[in-house]
């Protein structure tokens, strides 16, 4: 991919008349290897549509386009074998500092670890979904479990960790909840690799 310059995508943003999707301005707080930090990239995508999300398991990045071929990319953590759901869903519905409960499945699976929290916890520092989530639903309107969240465990990032939803640190998923609207439109693309 080639990355675009600060100046170049300003152009293009002013161009089009979307002066409120400025360049990201991040404070980069978490040590991340470099390639996960957020950026501003081209694509090469011209069928991904200005306006939807994006996720490439594959390459552990979620891509929310702002222009045809261009997008803000950031680094992610995607569902474990077995775990990550393709597919495509609409943002339903967005929170700050969300309550949280594990599924159960999640109990099914992992009892030790969940079963404690079958009655949910509250939104805070030590909550699993971290600081922002969207939650992704399907084209019938029910709620799949799916989200795209924070996390307080961003060594995770880069890698097939989770239950199914796709991670970023608190940091960035900040900023990422501030650019997409209720009704965004997301695709979790298929994984190509077995790992």
């Amino acid at each position: 991919m080639t990355h675009l310059t600060r100046r170049g995508v300003l152009c293009g943003l002013a161009s089009i008349g979307t002066a409120a999707l400025a360049a990201p301005a991040f404070a980069h707080q978490v040590t991340l290897p470099e390639r996960f930090n957020p950026t501003i990239v081209n694509t090469g995508r011209t069928d991904w549509l200005p306006g939807e999300i994006h996720v490439v398991p594959d390459e552990f990045y979620l891509y929310l386009m702002y222009e045809a071929g261009a997008a803000y990319r950031y680094g992610v953590g995607v569902g474990r074998k077995g775990l990550y759901e393709p597919g495509v869903f609409t943002v339903a519905r967005k929170a700050e500092w969300p309550w949280w409960r594990p599924t159960p499945a999640m109990i099914r699976r992992d009892p030790g670890q969940y079963a404690k929290y079958k009655d949910g916890m509250k939104g805070g520092p030590n909550n699993p979904l971290g600081a922002r989530a969207l939650y992704l639903y399907d084209d019938a309107g029910r709620d799949t479990y799916l989200r795209i969240h924070g996390t307080n465990a961003p060594s995770t990032i880069g890698s097939a960790v989770s239950n199914g939803c796709a991670r970023l640190t608190n940091e960035h998923v900040k900023d990422l909840y501030e650019r997409v609207p209720v009704g965004t439109r997301v695709t979790l693309h298929p994984k190509v690799t077995t790992a």
